[in-house]
């Protein structure tokens, strides 16, 4: 491979690492071309982009990039595959699936401004939630308090109203 190519792959990747918030470092060594191929489709039915890459080239983005990605550093041997996305729990969610084979496996991942090495890190990286996960979660938790005054009060209403009325039909 040419220098010139080398730079220009590292420059995509660099520009890959300020686009996406999320990456997982992945060894896809044991898939063979046709379980690669629905791999990737599913990558893209879950807006993730997927790229192979060589560790060098990797690390020399890594390198070149503004946030320090040393911990991750020893987890760049063999084939590394990388998956890019905008929420850091979809691509731990679709590695689930294949947890049964044990491939593709996870090496490293950095979600949430944080570093998870290992792939006994998967099941934390499944169970995070996204920012749309947590903010509809805040949003229930608001609502409940107010059913609940609503419906204690229309309830209430109603107890009022029978209570009045057997008083007022009891004889003196």
């Amino acid at each position: 491979m040419r220098k010139e190519v080398k730079d220009t792959i590292i420059v995509e990747l660099g520009q890959k690492l300020k686009e996406f918030p999320h990456f997982y470092l992945v060894d896809i060594s044991g898939l063979n071309a046709e379980q690669t191929s629905n791999l990737r489709r599913k990558c893209f039915k879950n807006e993730i982009k997927m790229v192979v890459v060589k560790n060098t080239l990797l690390r020399k983005a890594f390198d070149a990039s503004e946030i320090e990605y040393e911990p991750l550093y020893d987890t760049l041997k063999g084939n590394t595959a990388v998956m890019f996305c905008n929420t850091a729990n979809v691509p731990a969610r679709l590695l689930k699936e294949y947890t049964k084979e044990g491939i593709p496996a996870l090496k490293a991942a950095y979600a949430e401004e944080g570093f998870f090495v290992g792939a006994d890190k998967l099941e934390e990286l499944a169970s995070l939630k996204s920012k749309n996960e947590v903010i509809a979660d805040i949003v229930a938790l608001l609502q409940s308090p107010a059913k609940n005054v609503i419906s204690a009060l229309q309830s209430g209403g109603n107890t009022i109203h029978g209570v009045l009325k057997t008083l007022g039909e009891r004889p003196e």
